[in-house]
């Protein structure tokens, strides 16, 4: 997997808007989408509905952080 930032545009609430992340973040939320059933698109829609500040990358992050961290049993899990 490639460490660098990869942005990639994504249509959210009817707006085109850029998304950065590193890889490993990438494959991880598409996992996540897949395990849940929903698009990529559906699901960083979700978070950024969801988000209370922070730009949408971030919120990204701290969301694919959260599903791990609740999936592995890890005490004071984050809210996304």
């Amino acid at each position: 997997m490639n460490p660098d930032i990869v942005k990639r545009s994504i249509v959210v609430a009817g707006h085109k808007t850029s998304v950065s992340l590193e890889d490993a973040f990438w494959h991880a939320l598409k996992d996540i989408a897949r395990e849940r059933g929903q698009s990529l698109r559906s699901l960083v829609a979700e978070i950024d509905a969801s988000r209370t500040g922070g730009n949408l990358s971030s919120a990204v992050r701290l969301h694919v952080l959260d599903h791990y961290r609740r999936r592995s049993g890890a005490l004071g899990a984050i809210k996304s």
